[in-house]
């Protein structure tokens, strides 16, 4: 079948950008199945961009290069000029950002962390970097920060014993996990917020963008579609249940409220 929306069709091809969390192989293999689904049912293309790093995705939510972008950084006070709008969100639970260390580390509180290089994904991941370097600052915790370029970078530096602990995103760490066999322990968890939305710039034409909406949001309802998100989400271990739903700016109001109050060097 074919979606589109009543009031014409607009057609055409979209650059989706997704921001750097997992090597650009992983990216591609969740992402590119579920793109070329919404080209088949409603004949708009979208293109993936992943930029190398989580920074060089933000600079390019900047200048509002991506029509359609996957990330939760849209809402650093920096980047909302852009315009960027969210239309769906993810089913899945939602995520927290953890401090983590291996299984067998001596380090057992927080406190054990101070005057150690603790590991980030990048200084603009949000559960990753913003809201465990909050904690830290909050408890009067002095860290040197070392980045790992995406979430999984600096999960392998710590698999690696570079770095004593380091700042996740619960649900990317438990995957990662699963997928290579690593053992760690959670020293502190975050309040949820709701996983990476999908957002549009205000350029997309409104026909296009509802087709894509109607498309994504159906997904999961669609056999064919599930069996897409099933296959998708074991490439990086991702658990049920899977696909996206429509959803609103309003329905992550906790993020701009931590950006509010948020005192990290470069966040507000």
């Amino acid at each position: 079948f074919l979606l589109l929306p009543a009031s014409g069709w607009a057609g055409g091809q979209y650059s989706f950008g997704v921001l750097s969390q997992r090597s650009a192989v992983l990216t591609a293999q969740y992402w590119n199945p579920i793109l070329d689904y919404v080209r088949r049912k409603t004949d708009v293309a979208l293109i993936l961009r992943i930029a190398r790093t989580a920074p060089e995705s933000n600079e390019a939510i900047e200048r509002g290069d991506y029509d359609f972008v996957y990330s939760n950084t849209i809402f650093l006070p920096r980047l909302q000029p852009a315009g960027y709008r969210v239309v769906l969100k993810p089913r899945d639970e939602a995520i927290a950002g953890q401090i983590v260390v291996l299984e067998d580390s001596p380090v057992r509180a927080l406190a054990d962390l101070a005057g150690r290089e603790v590991g980030f994904p990048s200084p603009v991941a949000f559960v990753g970097y913003a809201v465990p370097m909050n904690e830290l600052q909050r408890r009067r915790i002095d860290v040197t920060p070392v980045f790992g370029g995406n979430q999984e970078g600096i999960m392998g530096q710590l698999a690696a014993g570079r770095v004593v602990a380091a700042g996740v995103n619960s649900q990317v760490m438990a995957a990662y996990a699963a997928r290579n066999g690593l053992r760690y322990r959670v020293l502190w968890e975050s309040p949820r917020y709701l996983n990476l939305p999908v957002s549009v710039h205000p350029r997309v034409p409104e026909a296009a963008l509802a087709a894509v909406v109607a498309a994504i949001d159906g997904m999961h309802r669609d056999p064919e579609g599930l069996k897409i998100l099933e296959a998708s989400a074991r490439t990086v271990g991702q658990q049920a249940p899977y696909g996206f739903e429509k959803s609103t700016q309003e329905d992550y109001r906790n993020y701009v409220e931590f950006y509010k109050t948020t005192t990290v060097d470069g966040l507000r």
